[in-house]
């Protein structure tokens, strides 16, 4: 690994690294929040963070607000990029937002030319956690939350490993993407034509389809004003599929509020507690 970056905040230390990635084969790039107890004595528990569209591991690091508070709960937080970089890496040929470089969708794809580099599914799930694990004081005590792309993505790692991590949460999740403009696209781009393999990435259908026993809880929080909400996010659908089983899904609407870290920065203490109450 190669320390990129380092500034001391709010008591702990925010480090951004680059490495190469065995997954996506490329160099990768994340960063780490490390509250001030954390040495090899007293490990701490992460909050493994997963961005939207366009993003990189720098957007919830530099705009949400979380230091303060995951200092004072003794937090490590992890966000990693949100797809593989670099100039043989394919991307969108229209240079389109919503797929290719920085919209990994967090799947493993299964379509040339993007199934060499866009294994974004594994390495968030397995190579991150493990080189965390191995170069810093953490324990694998784990929570995984996210934004937009990034919280369909915390939903679908954590729903698919669910004794591997104690909460999860989302803030404005693409939360039905089998059914949605973009999920659609980038599912058929990285995944292909047959939407039977989309459900494996879809948080309604994994809900559906969890054990009672394995069950964590789930808080999603979803402003109402949010200029995505109708189309592309759909938190109706996966609030109906948790109620269909019964499964432990806080959702909670918030009048006046839109899609972006203005949002994230008003409840990211409250996200940082409920993962807390789990994993302290």
């Amino acid at each position: 690994m190669e320390l990129v970056s380092e500034n001391k905040v709010a008591g702990g230390w925010h480090r951004r690294y680059r490495h190469r990635s065995q997954h996506t084969h490329c160099d990768m790039t994340f960063a780490i929040f490390l509250p001030e107890q954390a040495n090899s004595d007293q490990p701490v528990p992460v909050l493994y963070w997963l961005s939207g569209l366009t993003c990189t591991d720098e957007n919830f690091m530099q705009k949400a607000g979380a230091f303060k508070r995951a200092n004072e709960l003794g937090i490590a937080i992890v966000a990693p990029d949100t797809s593989p970089r670099g100039e043989d890496v394919a991307d969108d040929p229209d240079k389109s937002y919503d797929f290719g470089l920085g919209a990994g969708f967090y799947v493993n794809a299964t379509q040339p030319p993007y199934d060499k580099h866009y294994q974004m599914y594994s390495y968030v799930s397995e190579e991150l956690p493990a080189l965390i694990e191995q170069h810093f004081p953490v324990s694998e005590k784990r929570a995984i939350a996210g934004h937009s792309m990034g919280g369909h993505g915390a939903l679908v790692v954590g729903l698919k490993n669910p004794t591997r991590y104690l909460s999860i949460s989302a803030f404005s999740p693409i939360a039905n993407p089998i059914d949605c403009p973009w999920g659609k696209k980038a599912f058929t781009g990285y995944l292909g034509e047959d939407q039977a393999l989309w459900q494996a990435y879809d948080a309604c259908h994994l809900l559906r389809q969890s054990q009672e026993s394995l069950r964590m809880p789930i808080r999603v929080d979803q402003g109402e004003a949010d200029q995505f909400l109708a189309e592309q996010l759909k938190p109706e659908a996966l609030a109906e599929a948790a109620q269909a089983v019964d499964y432990p899904l806080t959702l909670t609407m918030h009048p006046g509020y839109d899609h972006s870290y203005f949002f994230i920065s008003s409840f990211i203490d409250a996200h940082l507690d409920f993962h807390a109450q789990h994993i302290k």
